[in-house]
């Protein structure tokens, strides 16, 4: 991470993530056509809880505020990510997310989809634990 400072105003800038690729090395694909609507939303994951299989068809990154949060693929690629790091997800590759601290993980995610897009799709026929 590269910590700038703005001399006139005094606030410390932090760049936390410049990629063109998700955590497991995969190519973002191209913007869609059309309008974009951006979306953040706050998953907040008590400790030994995850979300069900899923996947998404939109580019999405987010920022851990608290606590580890590990990202589990159908084939057994994980990625832990901790406080204060920032990942991006996957795009089409079925995944979960789980917490196995015991401090409850605060996740705030940013979506780049388009009015009307899922931000994901469940799998619930995926019941392997």
């Amino acid at each position: 991470m590269e910590k700038e400072h703005d001399k006139d105003s005094d606030v410390q800038i932090t760049e936390l993530l410049r990629t063109s690729q998700s955590w497991d090395g995969a190519e973002m694909p191209d913007y869609p056509i059309g309008r974009p609507e951006l979306v953040a939303i706050r998953y907040e994951f008590p400790p030994g809880k995850k979300l069900g299989w899923h996947h998404h068809d939109v580019m999405n990154y987010g920022v851990v505020q608290q606590g580890e949060l590990t990202i589990i693929t159908l084939d057994g690629k994980e990625k832990t990510v901790h406080e204060g790091e920032a990942v991006v997800e996957m795009v089409g590759t079925i995944h979960h997310g789980e917490n196995r601290g015991n401090v409850t993980v605060v996740l705030d995610m940013f979506y780049l989809s388009q009015k009307g897009h899922p931000l994901s799709v469940p799998h619930p026929e995926i019941t392997m634990e």
